[in-house]
């Protein structure tokens, strides 16, 4: 008797894709090109440095010092004098003793939650934190616990009933979906109260708020707190890539021995070190930069008919994903790029057009954004 042929082992992928494709949910990769007329409300290019010649000239001074890449993990050979430059750097602005540069701010949280917890930890994660948050949180081997979205009460009451020895609390400063500023000066109370580490995501924090933007933590007046860790990243409003973990020199040197995705991971590229130095350097000279950006948010949130944010983040919800998706096609034939969040990134029904602020768009660029949203959001929120 012979055996039925065996099923492709990637049969179940077109279903899969077809059952996204009908609930609206599909994605696709669309390349900008570098003369794009498009003017981008989508990306996290807070302070409006990814392009400045400053900091292009920092990256490219920085490539043609030290070559295309790091040639190796951290460890190894990943680390030059530029590095360790940022990381000191970085630590001074953020007033925390010490800083540790990952090739990501993905990698970052991995890292980090990881390396500080295991099966005697107890993890009280947001609910509405960002993947990598829920990844570290699911790697890290410890109890993890979800709380509700910016519920202190809800922290306390899950670190009181606690069997474990120790516990980490993580959180968005900034949530990177609505905007929102997380109850930092609260939780921290709660945490010291309870003998727990406070670790705070500042990816949408640095460059935007805070006393120069120092990030939340800073306008808390928790920068430099020992029980605090942060994590960072240099892609947004640094306008280069890769991400940070900076709190006491205790913890990063034992992430320099314990965290996988430093130890074991490429060291970020010196061209993206020197981007990251060089803007920095025009954040501490440009001080009102991050309040340009509240300003920019304020009227895009105004022209979408939504509250003024405390941040870049200005969230348009709209409902169902094809309606999210439909506005942000019209926003884009109109010359705007928006973000569409849909399902898993927002709840069920909570479909939306996410639109960033950059602290270099004109006026001119703002009535032109009036303008589009206008004709493109009457239909769907009359």
């Amino acid at each position: 008797m012979t055996s039925p042929d065996p099923v492709h082992p990637l049969a179940w992928l077109e279903p899969h894709a077809a059952r996204r494709r009908a609930q609206g949910l599909r994605r696709e990769l669309r390349p900008r090109t570098p003369d794009e007329p498009l003017l981008d409300l989508a990306g996290n290019d807070y302070l409006g440095l990814a392009c400045d010649p400053r900091v292009v000239e920092g990256g490219v001074r920085a490539l043609r010092t030290w070559g295309a890449g790091s040639t190796g993990s951290r460890l190894v050979s990943g680390t030059t004098a530029l590095h360790a430059e940022l990381e000191a750097e970085l630590a001074a602005f953020c007033g925390t003793e010490s800083a540790l540069v990952f090739s990501s701010g993905y990698a970052a949280n991995l890292g980090v939650v990881t390396a500080l917890s295991g099966r005697d930890t107890l993890v009280v994660s947001d609910a509405a934190n960002h993947a990598s948050l829920v990844d570290a949180s699911r790697l890290s081997r410890a109890h993890v616990e979800i709380v509700p979205h910016d519920d202190p009460e809800a922290v306390d009451a899950v670190l009181a009933a606690r069997t474990q020895q120790r516990a980490i609390v993580v959180t968005e400063s900034v949530n990177s979906v609505d905007g929102g500023l997380a109850p930092l000066a609260r939780l921290h109370e709660v945490c010291r109260r309870r003998g727990a580490l406070l670790v705070v995501d500042e990816a949408h924090g640095i460059g935007v708020v805070g006393p120069g933007g120092r990030g939340l933590l800073a306008d808390a007046g928790l920068a430099g707190a020992d029980d605090v860790v942060v994590t960072a990243t240099l892609s947004k409003s640094l306008g280069s890539q890769g991400g940070a973990v900076l709190g006491p020199a205790a913890v990063t040197a034992h992430l320099v021995d314990t965290a996988r995705t430093f130890i074991f991971d490429t060291g970020l590229a010196p061209s993206a070190v020197g981007a990251a130095r060089a803007a920095l350097d025009v954040l501490r000279a440009e001080p009102d930069r991050p309040a340009a950006v509240l300003r920019v948010a304020a009227a895009l949130a105004d022209a979408a008919g939504v509250p003024a944010p405390p941040s870049a983040v200005v969230a348009v919800v709209l409902g169902e994903p094809d309606v999210a998706v439909a506005a942000a096609r019209r926003c884009a034939e109109r010359g705007l790029r928006v973000g569409c969040f849909r399902p898993p990134s927002v709840p069920e029904g909570t479909s939306r057009l996410r639109l960033t602020a950059r602290a270099t768009i004109t006026d001119a660029q703002l009535a032109h954004v009036r303008a589009v949203l206008a004709d493109v959001l009457a239909p769907v929120t009359a």
